[in-house]
């Protein structure tokens, strides 16, 4: 499922993944820059709190993005696949500057919305310049591979982690989140031994990628981004081990980013930034 094809004349949306429990409250930063990339003080913001169970979810994101000054915050929940046929629905996500996507349960974003017009309108907009993000279970649906389940650990094994099809906004990242909190290193490993194509992507919390339309990731809040870039893999042991066995995998290369850092999916090469000394 490749992304939905950038329309002559058109640039792509940002997408910004977020580890989970950004700060709401204090600095505010995370959410301040996405509601920024959305239109600042125009925009308007759908907010998608399918993938959690709790009334308020869908609540709290409207009066937080309300009072850092959008011009419009609609709350969008989806309780069946039929909800997503809707056409007002889709006609109210064609008219969004910015979608959200709360935390919860990956699964259930992708069971609810998988295949439908929603999901269908969301890739489109996204690929007219629409911003789209989550937080949590939001941003591991935001790629094409979407890790569904997993276990903590370090260490990369056979069945560290369990894939499943997300939203596809981009092919070329797979995100996993809490991740430094958790210990996720092995599932996101693991999943790259799967499909080495793609570039991992680690969010620690209060930690977002914003990822430029030029697909260069920018980093923002008070933790790191792991970036684990199998484009130089040489071996594994994937296809040689069992079930519950460790995996062999040689010639990954490992960034850790912090704001002021960035990553370019295209080229494959990090940068200090901002945080480099400058040259005298």
């Amino acid at each position: 499922m490749a992304p939905s094809k950038i329309p002559d004349g058109e640039q792509r949306g940002w997408i910004v993944p977020i580890g989970g429990a950004e700060d709401k409250e204090n600095d505010t930063a995370i959410l301040r820059r996405f509601l920024q990339v959305s239109g600042g003080r125009s925009a308007d913001i759908v907010v998608i709190p399918t993938a959690s169970r709790l009334a308020d979810t869908g609540d709290r994101y409207e009066k937080l993005f309300s009072e850092l000054g959008a011009a419009q915050v609609e709350v969008m929940d989806f309780d069946t696949r039929r909800d997503c046929h809707e056409p007002g629905r889709v006609r109210r996500i064609e008219r969004a500057s910015g979608i959200f996507f709360t935390g919860g349960n990956q699964i259930r974003i992708s069971t609810m919305l998988g295949g439908t017009p929603v999901a269908q309108a969301i890739r489109a907009r996204n690929a007219q310049g629409v911003t789209v993000g989550g937080t949590s279970a939001g941003a591991s649906i935001l790629s094409e591979h979407m890790i569904a389940y997993g276990v903590e650990g370090a260490s990369p094994r056979a069945n560290s982690v369990r894939l499943a099809p997300g939203l596809g906004l981009t092919n070329r990242v797979v995100i996993d989140q809490h991740f430094r909190q958790r210990d996720r290193l092995g599932r996101l490993v693991a999943s790259l031994a799967y499909n080495p194509f793609a570039v991992g992507i680690g969010l620690d919390e209060d930690t977002a990628a914003f990822i430029a339309p030029d697909n260069t990731i920018e980093v923002e809040g008070s933790g790191s981004v792991t970036v684990v870039d199998a484009d130089g893999l040489q071996f594994s042991s994937m296809h040689l081990v069992g079930e519950n066995e460790p995996v062999c995998l040689l010639g990954l290369g490992v960034h850790i980013l912090t704001k002021g850092a960035t990553f370019n999916l295209n080229t494959r090469k990090a940068s200090a930034g901002s945080l480099a000394p400058p040259k005298t």
